[in-house]
């Protein structure tokens, strides 16, 4: 339930600290992380780094920065990124690869956010005009948000960085749920990632956290990173409070996902008793639900407004669909609690 009162499934964003986690934020031990002497901030990026199977990493105050910092790193002005079309970084992120590095998006049509190699070899630019845009960089999204929290094949992966390897193009990976996959596949996070010149985790999702993401590779881009942090505003002097919630959450919220997967799949059940409404794609990959409303006989905002007057908040996608999010905030009470509401908004349309 969020501070107002409501049930939030709006977004696992709205999260908010158990009481251990300030606990541990209370007692963290702190310096200049700008400096590099935040011992916390330290430990959390060497533990992040182990975790994604990378040299460094550096501690960033969003998903958002460390998309820009991966994309500034390993692109030049005019370059090109591929990546899927509904991916975050072309459509959440205020256009920023162009605002601040001069480099363009190109979408590729995937299926779920999730494309193929096939689909990645015949965009790649290959011309040696120097009037054709180079491909800079090629980005996925772990899990895919606008996908329904669908998770990326391992095998789609390789396949596509053999395709980037053979080409001599960078890889980049937006692994804000990247754990929600871990859990959900038994994959380690590391695999995943091992393709990727380029990789980062958030915090303040379904791990729990009021702020922040780490960043991770190789040492030379790590130190890269840290200059284009400063340009970009991101050093947070003694942030070792920051990053003891991180320490916190990868000790005591990585296994509990498995549980915002079966409320989600919890959800999806419950919605046989609900007329009109019923789940895009079935029963999700992990913690990401969109309903179909269009046949409800009440559009998106309509039931926003009546799913408020019941105390819960569910997220909006467009006039027929909602998008509810589970996280650590919301019980399987609460899930129950929104089967009914929308069972009895249903019944009075």
């Amino acid at each position: 339930m969020s501070v107002n009162g409501l049930i939030d499934l709006s977004s696992d964003t709205s999260t908010r600290p158990t009481q251990s986690m300030y606990e541990a934020m209370v007692r963290a031990k702190v310096g200049d992380e700008q400096k590099r002497a935040d011992p916390t901030v330290n430990k959390l990026c060497e533990r992040v780094a182990s975790l994604l199977g990378k040299e460094a990493a550096v501690f960033l105050p969003s998903g958002v920065m460390c998309n820009v910092i991966g994309i500034l790193l390993q692109c030049d002005r005019g370059d090109v990124v591929l990546t899927d079309k509904t991916a975050h970084v072309l459509t959440m992120e205020g256009g920023a690869p162009a605002a601040i590095g001069g480099v363009m998006v190109q979408s590729l049509p995937g299926d779920r956010g999730i494309f193929s190699a096939t689909e990645v070899e015949a965009a790649i630019s290959k011309s040696p005009k120097k009037n054709i845009a180079r491909t800079g960089l090629i980005s996925i999204e772990q899990t895919s948000n606008r996908g329904g929290g669908s998770i990326w094949p391992l095998e789609t992966i390789r396949e596509i960085s053999k395709v980037a390897a053979d080409n001599d193009v960078p890889m980049h990976m937006d692994g804000a749920r990247i754990m929600n996959a871990s859990v959900a596949s038994g994959l380690a996070p590391r695999d995943y990632a091992a393709g990727f010149d380029t990789v980062w985790l958030d915090l303040s999702k379904g791990l729990g956290c009021p702020v922040g993401a780490v960043f991770a590779g190789s040492k030379n881009h790590i130190e890269e990173a840290w200059r284009w942090k400063h340009r970009l505003g991101g050093a947070m002097r003694q942030a070792g409070v920051l990053a003891a919630a991180g320490l916190y959450a990868l000790d005591h919220h990585v296994d509990r996902l498995a549980e915002d997967h079966e409320n989600a799949r919890n959800l999806v059940e419950g919605l046989v008793k609900v007329s009109g409404v019923e789940s895009k794609w079935g029963v999700p990959d992990t913690n990401m639900i969109f309903l179909d409303v269009e046949q409800s006989g009440l559009d998106a905002t309509q039931w926003i407004q009546a799913l408020q007057a019941k105390g819960i908040s569910v997220g909006i996608e467009s006039d027929t669909e909602l998008r509810a999010v589970t996280h650590l905030d919301v019980t399987s009470e609460d899930i129950e609690a929104l089967i009914d509401a929308m069972t009895e908004i249903s019944s009075d349309t």
